[in-house]
C-alpha cells in the first residue's frame, strides 16, 4: 500500500501502541475484515484471520502465565478468569477503547450489520492485532500489550463476580433461598432475523424475577440472570 493509505495506521501505532511498523502491511491485513477482500479482489488479497489464529494463542499463553504466575487458586477458578478476560466481549470493548474500529476494513453490508456483529468483527480485530504485533515486536511487546489492555481487567472481574457463570450462580442462589429453578421465559422478540433482539424474564415460580435483553436468547438469560442476582444481594 502507498504511504497516503498507510498513513492512518501508522499514525495508529505511534499513537496508541507506541511505536511503529516497519511492515505496516501488517497492521493494515490485521485490521482488514474479509467481507472487505471479497468486494475488493481485483486490490486486496489478505485479510486477518491468519493473524487472528495467531494472536488468539499468544493471548491465551500471555493470560495464562499472567494467571500462574500472580494466582494460587484451583485450576476451575484460573479457568474461569480466563474465560471471563479473553471472552468476545472483554475483547470488543478493549478493541473499541483503543479506538481502531475507523480502520478496520470490511464491506458496506457488515458495516451496516447489528451490535452483536460489530463486536464479534473488533473482537476478532483484536486477536489479530495481537498477532502482528508479535510478528513486528515479539513476544514480550506483545505481552506487554495484552497486560495493558486485558489483565488489567482482572481485578474488577474478581470484584464484580463476572467471572461466574450468572445462570449457574443464579441456579445455586434460587435454590438455596427459594427451594426453585429458574424458569426462563421469552417476553418480547423483535427485529429482522439477522439483528433480533430478545427480551427474557426469569421466574422464580411465577414471580417475575428480572428481564434481560440482548441478541440471542442466551445473551439475553444471561443478562436476566445477572439482574437477578443484584436483587439476592441483601439475601446471600
Amino acid at each position: 500500500m502507498t504511504g497516503m493509505l498507510t498513513a492512518p495506521y501508522q499514525e495508529f501505532a505511534r499513537n496508541v501502541l507506541g511505536f511503529e511498523f516497519e511492515n505496516i502491511d501488517l497492521l493494515v491485513t490485521a485490521l482488514t475484515h474479509r467481507s472487505y477482500v471479497n468486494e475488493h479482489r481485483k486490490s486486496v488479497s489478505e485479510h486477518n484471520e491468519r493473524l487472528e489464529f495467531l494472536g488468539d494463542a499468544v493471548l491465551e499463553l500471555v493470560v495464562t502465565d499472567f494467571l500462574f504466575r500472580n494466582y494460587t487458586e484451583a485450576e476451575g477458578i484460573l479457568t474461569s478468569w480466563r474465560a471471563a478476560l479473553v471472552r468476545t466481549e472483554s475483547i470488543g470493548e478493549a478493541g473499541t477503547k483503543i479506538g481502531y474500529e475507523p480502520l478496520v476494513r470490511m464491506s458496506r453490508g457488515e458495516k451496516q450489520g447489528g451490535e452483536r456483529a460489530r463486536m464479534q468483527i473488533l473482537a476478532n480485530a483484536f486477536e489479530a492485532l495481537i498477532g502482528a504485533i508479535y510478528l513486528e515486536r515479539g513476544y514480550d511487546d506483545a505481552a506487554v500489550f495484552i497486560a495493558k489492555h486485558i489483565n488489567s481487567k482482572l481485578e474488577l472481574i474478581i470484584k464484580e463476580g463476572s467471572w461466574r457463570d450468572p445462570k449457574s450462580h443464579l441456579q445455586e442462589v434460587m435454590q438455596r433461598i427459594d427451594s426453585v429453578t429458574p424458569r426462563y421465559v421469552v417476553l418480547e422478540e423483535v427485529g429482522p432475523d439477522h439483528d433480533k433482539v430478545f427480551t427474557l424474564g426469569v421466574y422464580a415460580g411465577s414471580r417475575l424475577v428480572s428481564k434481560g435483553v440482548g441478541p440471542s436468547k442466551q445473551a439475553a438469560q444471561q443478562e436476566a440472570a445477572k439482574e437477578a442476582l443484584k436483587s439476592y444481594e441483601s439475601k446471600v
